[in-house]
């Protein structure tokens, strides 16, 4: 069953994820968390990642959605010229657990890119991000890993980054705008999945 998304009015948004407890990875309870968090995440189809804190754990874990590597993939078969993936009929590559990640570089160059958030709906704006970032953080098997991205990818390790640490998108977006009641009919149509 599809655990809610917690909205910017909830205190658990604002407080700092606990790290999980290393001997805990493999728990039941862990298990059930992620479960919990991929459900939420694949039931917005316009989702990328979801922090644990989203869905009400204070847990320090995120996820990526497969789908983002597929939009990277997709941007850079458009500066070649080849025809892109369909997102709603590829097969996505797996989603990414990020347990305990820890930002170890972000580059000195950055950008303003356009921001939503699953537990911030229905405003975007242009926050201020570093174009890449590498993540040390422990997988679903307890194993110690460290991945770097640029673009999208980094945009993602600093937002979900920022939720484990009580902050949302909107605390140091410009340009926020909300969209209009026919506007979120319109994309509540496009991008929430029936399960």
């Amino acid at each position: 069953m599809k655990v809610p998304i917690l909205q910017k009015e909830s205190h658990i948004l604002r407080e700092i994820a606990k790290e999980v407890p290393l001997v805990e990875i493999l728990s039941p309870a862990i298990k059930q968390v992620i479960i919990d968090m991929k459900d939420s995440m694949h039931g917005e189809s316009d989702a990328v990642a979801i922090a644990a804190p989203q869905i009400g754990v204070g847990l320090r874990i995120f996820v990526m959605s497969g789908k983002a590597r597929l939009i990277i993939k997709n941007e850079e078969r458009r500066k070649t010229g080849e025809p892109e993936f369909d997102l709603k009929k590829t097969p996505l590559p797996p989603d990414e657990i990020y347990i305990n990640p820890i930002v170890t570089k972000l580059s000195k160059s950055k950008k303003k890119m356009e921001e939503g958030c699953l537990s911030v709906r229905y405003l975007y704006g242009k926050v201020n991000r570093s174009l890449k970032a590498t993540v040390n953080a422990w997988d679903e098997n307890g194993n110690k890993f460290q991945r770097g991205g640029s673009g999208l990818i980094a945009q993602i390790y600093q937002h979900e980054t920022d939720h484990l640490n009580g902050e949302l998108f909107i605390d140091r977006a410009e340009n926020l705008v909300e969209l209009s009641e026919e506007e979120r009919a319109e994309w509540k149509k496009r991008n929430r999945s029936i399960k």
